[in-house]
Order: C-alpha cells, then sequence, then structure tokens
C-alpha cells in the first residue's frame, strides 16, 4: 500500500525557496555592484582624459605637505620623458599596457628572494598612483589591470605620460616633475638638462629614501646610467608615441 510523500516546496514557501531567493538576492545585489563600478570607473577616467588630476589617495595619505604643479607635457622638457621611459618602462611605446617580459623576469626574481621587485610598465602605475593606493595584494592588482586597460584605451600613451609625469612622487611631500625640478634645481621642468631629468628619474622607484641633491652610491650611477640613455629613447624613437 503506498504513501503519500510530504516532499517539500521548492517554489515557495519551504527553506529550499527562501535559500534560492537569498542567492537571488546576493547574485542581483553584487551584479548591481559591479555594474555601477564599471560605469564610475569609465566615467572617472573619461573625465581625466581631458581634466587635470586634482588629488590622489597617495597624497591624502602623505603625512607630509604636500607640493604639486600640474603642468602640460608641451612644457616639459623631452629629456625628462625619455629619462623616465628609459628608466622606468623600456618598452613604454611598444605595449598595450602590460609588459609581459618584464613581469617573467620580476616573478623570476621575486621567487630567488631577496627585494621584492615589480614588472609594471607607466601604464600600470599610472593607473595605481591615480585611482588607487600604494600597498594591497590581489585585488588593487586586478583594479589595477582594469583601470590600466581603460587608460590605454581612452587616454592614449601621451596622455598616460602627461599625468604619470604629474602624479608621480618625485621626492619626500613632492609629486610631479614639475614640482621636483623647482624643488631641485629651482627652474621649470621645460629647462631641465638630460643629466637634471636623469637624476630626477633615479628616485622615482623610492622617492622618500633616495635623493637627487648630492645623490650617491647606486642613485648616482643609476642617474648616470639613465642620462646615458636619453640621447639613446630619442635616436630610437622610443618616445614615438609620445610625440607622434
Amino acid at each position: 500500500m503506498s504513501k503519500d510523500l510530504n516532499l517539500p516546496n521548492m517554489s515557495a514557501g519551504g527553506a529550499p525557496g527562501k535559500s534560492t531567493g537569498l542567492v537571488g538576492r546576493i547574485g542581483w545585489f553584487f551584479a548591481r555592484w559591479v555594474v555601477a563600478f564599471l560605469f564610475i570607473s569609465v566615467l572617472q577616467v573619461v573625465i581625466y582624459k581631458f581634466v587635470p588630476v586634482p588629488i590622489t589617495l597617495t597624497m591624502l595619505m602623505d603625512e607630509n605637505p604636500v607640493t604639486k604643479d600640474w603642468t602640460a607635457l608641451d612644457d616639459i622638457d623631452r629629456d625628462m620623458v625619455a629619462a623616465v621611459i628609459s628608466s622606468e618602462d623600456g618598452k613604454f611605446c611598444l605595449h598595450s599596457g602590460f609588459d609581459q617580459d618584464a613581469i617573467m623576469q620580476a616573478f623570476k626574481r621575486n621567487a630567488q628572494g631577496g627585494r621584492i621587485r615589480g614588472g609594471s610598465t607607466i601604464s600600470q602605475q599610472t593607473a595605481k598612483n591615480v585611482f588607487l593606493w600604494q600597498n594591497g595584494g590581489y585585488l588593487r592588482k586586478a583594479l589595477e589591470a582594469w583601470y590600466t586597460v581603460l587608460i590605454e584605451t581612452i587616454w592614449g600613451k601621451r596622455r598616460i605620460m602627461e599625468v604619470y609625469l604629474n602624479v608621480a612622487e618625485t621626492g619626500i611631500g613632492t609629486y610631479g616633475v614639475e614640482a621636483g625640478a623647482q624643488r631641485y634645481y629651482g627652474k621649470s621642468a621645460r629647462k631641465l638638462s638630460p643629466v637634471e631629468a636623469a637624476r630626477i628619474a633615479a628616485v622615482l622607484p623610492q622617492p622618500k629614501k633616495r635623493e637627487v641633491n648630492g645623490a650617491g652610491g647606486f642613485t648616482r650611477r643609476h642617474g648616470n646610467s639613465i642620462a646615458r640613455r636619453v640621447a639613446v629613447v630619442k635616436n630610437e624613437a622610443l618616445d614615438a608615441c609620445v610625440y607622434r
């Protein structure tokens, strides 16, 4: 003799139905958050294609008084552009935001131990400096990658270089190469010599620890090496994407 089986109502009223509804609401909330983030991030990048970046999280979190002076790329000496390409990203005009070779080399060096080194391009550094924070793990790197794709697509190389040279930290509490040029040499970034531009570029990886004036040891040698490569960058048109 058969007996009726009391099966749970999977569509409404029972616990499984409530669980499914909760999952659906969480999924809908997450989807809306993602769409909002995508919209806001694209809007940010579009605005900064035309408007100078007024402030960054790095500046806001700096414990020192901040000095900055937004300067158009046309008012920055070409030697400064060549110096940062030579120092920070020799393939700046050749990649689309990510240098796979540099990433793999950094991975191999880090696997051997010692000081952690990155493989970030100027585009990645710009994305991080403008839209994100300095420290962080996989989340920050994922967001950095997203913003890098956006600025490469929407800004282009010339605007990326212009923004980078205005937001990069060039000394304690000093942001941008114009503020750096005024601080160290008492002159405009338009009038920098190859050696002066190279010395500013040499401190970019560690602006709070390296000195431009009176630099010695590694910083001095690195600056001299960058100065020698400035002419190579220009002669081989490695900065062509900026001045085309």
